[in-house]
């Protein structure tokens, strides 16, 4: 599939909880392998590391699956941002070839597979068949439960763009995300954790911040869709403007 075809994708995904534990086929988890190696970065120079691990290789008490996928990074410049943004393109390849998947914080590869990456580790994501086929896709946005778009954006003639960030899925349904800008350029910013209590605080923007990349994949999906191309851009302008309880996260150049 190409990053356009991913746009009907997000407007039926699912986060997948209950799966049935029979494990993929070979054929099966060799073209999801396949797709980890084609997986494109928000920063080139930010190093990452996709493995895929079964079940017996994770550590988890709840929502098991068949496989995982394990995200290590090289923990440097927005390197949650690019994790959310890598992986999403998973989520959304897994969904739109019948594989139910999910993002999860809690559960974490074992010591072992730890031990075999120079990397950080960052999340998992668990991916297989639902127990159920009607778990696997919603019937359409209004099947979300999400804010509505005059709550995540002042993004002036984008509001078709700025929906498929709307229903990016996040941590805990937080939503931690907000855009200004218009049709030219848009700016993507994250929440504060400032309604948490302190010793959660840094687990909570983590979550956030890998969301907000989830998020801005979503907003290259749709630009694709609609015949446009985005170049990530830093500006100085929109950080020192950001939103009351939010932080500047990174700008969206769009021609």
């Amino acid at each position: 599939m190409e990053i356009r075809d991913y746009y009907d994708v997000i407007f039926k995904r699912r986060s997948v909880k209950k799966y049935d534990q029979t494990p993929l086929d070979e054929k099966t988890l060799e073209e999801i392998s396949n797709q980890i190696k084609s997986l494109k970065p928000l920063y080139d120079n930010i190093k990452t590391e996709v493995k895929i691990i079964p079940l017996e290789q994770v550590e988890t008490k709840k929502k098991q699956a068949p496989h995982y996928m394990a995200v290590f990074s090289e923990p440097k410049g927005n390197y949650l941002v690019n994790t959310g943004y890598m992986l999403q393109q998973m989520d959304l390849f897994l969904s739109g070839n019948d594989i139910g998947s999910c993002w999860q914080g809690s559960p974490r590869p074992k010591e072992d597979i730890l031990k075999n990456s120079d990397l950080e580790f960052i999340i998992v994501m668990s991916f297989g068949k639902p127990k159920k086929s009607k778990e696997l896709h919603r019937e359409g946005a209004s099947d979300f439960k999400r804010k509505p778009l005059s709550e995540i954006s002042m993004v002036k003639d984008a509001d078709k763009i700025v929906e498929a960030a709307r229903l990016a899925p996040s941590a805990g349904n937080s939503q931690p995300w907000f855009f200004t800008g218009d049709e030219n350029m848009i700016h993507a910013y994250g929440s504060k954790p400032y309604a948490v209590k302190e010793h959660k605080a840094p687990k909570v923007q983590k979550y956030n911040t890998i969301s907000i990349g989830i998020a801005i994949y979503h907003l290259h999906v749709a630009l694709e869709r609609f015949g446009k191309k985005a170049e990530i851009v830093s500006d100085e302008k929109a950080r020192t403007n950001a939103p009351e309880n939010y932080e500047y996260v990174v700008s969206l150049k769009v021609e």
